[in-house]
């Protein structure tokens, strides 16, 4: 797996299977190749770090809720449930 990880708050934002193809540029980032799945316009390669060949993503893995500094994942302190209907 690998996961993209903002810089200033440590939270996991995405993650994707190995396999899949990620462009890093200074102004987006770029997911999938031929066709692209979508482009996140909010993060770049300055502002997170990819990390790649993670063995260890939790099973119940959401968008921020996870803190990940390239080896151990620790629960967002700050993350809150989305509310259900």
């Amino acid at each position: 797996m690998k996961t993209i990880v903002e810089k200033t708050t440590k939270q996991s934002k995405y993650l994707f299977e190995d396999s899949k193809s990620l462009t890093m540029n200074s102004d987006s980032i770029i997911v999938g190749k031929d066709p692209v799945d979508f482009i996140v316009m909010d993060l770049n390669k300055d502002n997170t770090t990819l990390y790649e060949d993670v063995t260890d993503a939790p099973k119940d893995w959401i968008g921020c809720k996870y803190l990940y500094d390239g080896s151990k994942w620790e629960a967002n302190p700050s993350y809150v449930e989305p509310k259900s209907e």
